[in-house]
């Protein structure tokens, strides 16, 4: 398998400065729900882990290209706190590939001044990945560029009763009144401070549900479904779902 950083572009490329014709606003946070890699398998005769394979050559694809495009923030939903309920065999794969990904392409990421951040309890995955995201962390805490953010062991459900508990244990200690709770309370206390929401997130293979994803960030994120699985996936895709984006009028509840 061919590391990340043999295809790297850069951002002054001839290239690169086409997509920006063509494209001509660019959303600054991009969330991805990566849905499909088993069923690309099925649909192939392969084993499930193929697809998980297949799905993080596609995700070096995205990654690149958001960089490439200028995207400030991508979001991607990576395992949630759903999937421990999958076979056991496959989640320890899923693990292998979180390894994988971060040993062969850190090098470039940090190249490309890429800065990573998990969202997520990294606290629950096996002691080998939790060094390996921790070490890419710590490798990309100074970077200044494309913010990707892995969403790990992540639920918003969860994340949301935990600021509610942040929240109550606050008014206990006399921080903070009730009457003084607001959307920026809460905003802040959710594990994506400091972090806009989503411009616009995108779902792959068919399906149109959200599937604990961010819950309370998406309020007025345009939602984009492509059919394609996520190995499928590629650039020409995520151009594609810019451009729709761009076609949209936000209006945010008001009127244009």
């Amino acid at each position: 398998m061919r590391p990340f950083g043999i295809r790297r572009k850069r951002r002054d490329s001839a290239t690169t400065d086409n997509q920006h014709q063509i494209i001509q606003h660019v959303p600054d946070h991009i969330a991805i729900i990566m849905d499909g890699n088993g069923r690309w398998a099925k649909a192939r005769g392969l084993p499930r882990i193929a697809g998980h394979h297949s799905g993080m050559l596609a995700m070096r694809e995205v990654v690149r290209a958001c960089d490439d495009l200028g995207v400030k923030y991508l979001t991607l939903y990576s395992f949630s706190t759903e999937n421990w309920k999958r076979p056991r065999q496959e989640i320890e794969y899923l693990w292998r590939l979180v390894d994988e990904f971060f040993a062969l392409d850190i090098e470039e990421l940090v190249e490309r001044n890429v800065r990573i951040t998990i969202l997520g309890d990294t606290t629950e995955l096996p002691a080998p990945t939790q060094a390996t995201v921790n070490r890419a962390l710590q490798l990309t805490a100074s970077n200044t560029g494309l913010r990707l953010q892995f969403a790990l062991n992540y639920g918003s459900r969860r994340e949301i009763v935990e600021a509610v508990q942040a929240i109550s244990e606050m008014t206990v200690l006399g921080n903070i009144k009730p009457e003084e709770i607001n959307e920026k309370t809460f905003s802040d206390a959710l594990a994506t401070k400091g972090i806009p929401d989503p411009d616009l997130l995108i779902r792959t293979s068919g399906d149109q549900r959200i599937s604990n994803f961010l819950l309370w960030q998406i309020a007025y994120t345009e939602l984009y479904f492509v059919e394609e699985m996520w190995p499928e996936f590629k650039r020409r895709h995520l151009e594609d779902a810019i451009r729709a984006y761009n076609a949209r009028e936000r209006r945010y509840g008001g009127l244009k």
